[in-house]
């Protein structure tokens, strides 16, 4: 449903910041009923070109054109106006306020001559979007109260509850599975065949020839190309972004392992799993995976002793353990990687050598004051080990990109020599050369002889770096298959209950 000319044209856009071009000269255009990727490293440029586009940033040279018509966009609500929303991968809700609150803000429709808010109306209108995701959800719940998939839906529908004309989707998959992406395409298809404009940001390339028409590759703040996606496949994009071709994106996996590190036997927590049993070998590389609310964050954290279990044993070496905290776990050798870095594993107001360290504190103390240089020689080794890209080790955690901040928290758990390491979303919302810099890393761990429990949604990454995968439904272990048996359907059919299939 594409027009000839663009509704959006972005000329020679340049932007820069002291020390920094972050943008030279990039042009960019969008199309009615056109979804358009935009992507590359962390570092690109694609987040200062949509934070001009939304009105965040004023550009230092270039032109907006909005319908043919030249526009200046001055700040965030004159960008709404003009009808550009975008949907951040950090979600922006206001976590106590019910769905439909959150939908329409501090504008809530209106009735009655006097215009007082429509609550029924906002709550009918809230309904409908859930129901185009498939969500049966009371618009009346509080968004603290959802999953990070049903929050994203929220999100992704508040934008278009502002009569978006442009819809800027940074990472939208990020933190959904299989079946919500599926859902969350169907939809996109949906509002491209309605003529919306839609700009799509994402790590998860394999998406990219799924969804969009068009893709344009940044690097380094200049525009490498913009191609058609029928015309070029997966490897010319990474060679794009990348300035080289990545061989492997996933390593080579192990051919032999060791003894039974940890084993996990009938455990439960009522309302979050059941009876869940499996082992770990060391230098094994054991994947998970399910839908959201299949239960495997919650084994991790029993695991991890953050979630105590009711029932069940866990050993480790044959011997049982009692795993009743987190620093218990630590004691035990266990570290555990959450899936939400910012909320749950940094600490934002720090600088990256006390990120890094926090879990060593006793042991870089000397009758009670940290010795100053081992910690820093500490920190040092790992940044340099993890690839950490900072100007310096008193960098505040807030500055580095989503992967940089991810080797930092990974780098505070190597840090304690771990000999079980759980990794949920590992490479949630990081580009793909950091991507594989973890995925290399998790390879040498395993090879060092770290048991790894590998949490995913990507079936891509569960597939390529797992051993042998585990699969949960609703908080039961529908199976476990071997790397040369696992295939996309068979996890897909275990995830979802319709394993009959297959027997």
């Amino acid at each position: 449903m594409t027009t000839n000319s663009p509704f959006l044209e972005m000329s020679a856009i340049s932007k820069g910041f002291p020390g920094v071009q972050a943008l030279s000269e990039v042009s960019f255009d969008l199309y009615q009923g056109e979804v358009h990727a935009l992507v590359g490293e962390n570092g690109a440029g694609k987040s200062t070109l949509m934070k001009i586009l939304s009105g965040a940033y004023l550009p230092d040279t270039g032109k907006i054109k909005i319908n043919g018509q030249d526009i200046l966009i001055q700040s965030p609500r004159h960008a709404q106006g003009l009808g550009i929303s975008i949907v951040h991968q950090e979600l922006n809700l206001f976590q106590n306020l019910s769905i439909a609150e959150n939908l329409f803000g501090g504008k809530m429709p209106a009735s009655g001559w006097l215009g007082f808010e429509d609550r029924k109306k906002a709550q009918e209108t809230a309904n409908e979007y859930l129901q185009k995701f498939e969500l049966s959800i009371d618009p009346k719940t509080r968004v603290g109260e959802l999953s990070l998939a049903q929050q994203q839906v929220v999100e992704i529908s508040k934008a278009l509850a502002r009569n978006a004309k442009v819809l800027i989707l940074d990472e939208p998959t990020s933190s959904l599975t299989e079946h919500e992406v599926k859902l969350l395409f169907s939809f996109i298809k949906q509002l491209r065949e309605e003529g919306l404009c839609i700009i799509y940001i994402s790590h998860r390339l394999e998406e990219i020839f799924t969804i969009a028409d068009r893709v344009t590759v940044l690097r380094d703040g200049h525009k490498v190309g913009t191609e058609n996606v029928v015309d070029i496949d997966v490897e010319t994009v990474i060679r794009m972004m990348v300035g080289r071709k990545l061989e492997d994106l996933y390593g080579k996996p192990g051919s032999s392992f060791g003894s039974v590190v940890l084993e996990a036997q009938n455990l439960t927590r009522p309302k979050h799993f059941d009876n869940v049993s499996f082992k770990i070998q060391a230098g094994e590389i054991l994947g998970m995976a399910g839908l959201v609310g299949a239960g495997r964050s919650e084994v991790g954290l029993a695991l991890f002793g953050a979630n105590p279990v009711s029932k069940g044993t866990i050993q480790m070496d044959g011997k049982n353990v009692h795993l009743h905290s987190p620093q218990a776990a630590m004691a035990m050798g266990i570290a555990y990687l959450s899936e939400n870095r910012q909320s749950d594993s940094l600490f934002l107001g720090m600088d990256i050598k006390k990120n890094i360290v926090v879990s060593l504190i006793e042991k870089l103390s000397v009758f009670g004051f940290i010795d100053q240089v081992r910690e820093y020689n500490t920190a040092k080794e790992y940044v340099q080990k993890l690839n950490v890209q900072t100007p310096s080790l008193e960098q505040k955690i807030l500055k580095l990109s989503g992967g940089n901040q991810q080797k930092v928290v990974l780098a505070r758990w190597l840090a304690i020599k771990p000999r079980i390491l759980i990794v949920d979303e590992p490479t949630r919302g990081i580009d793909v050369g950091a991507k594989v810099e973890i995925y290399t890393l998790l390879r040498e761990l395993a090879a060092q002889g770290v048991a790894i429990l590998l949490i995913s949604s990507e079936m891509p990454e569960i597939l390529g770096l797992s051993d042998r995968i585990l699969v949960m439904h609703e908080g039961v272990v529908t199976g476990i298959l071997s790397r040369a048996d696992a295939t996309e359907e068979k996890i897909m059919a275990m995830a979802t209950s319709e394993m009959t299939r297959f027997n």
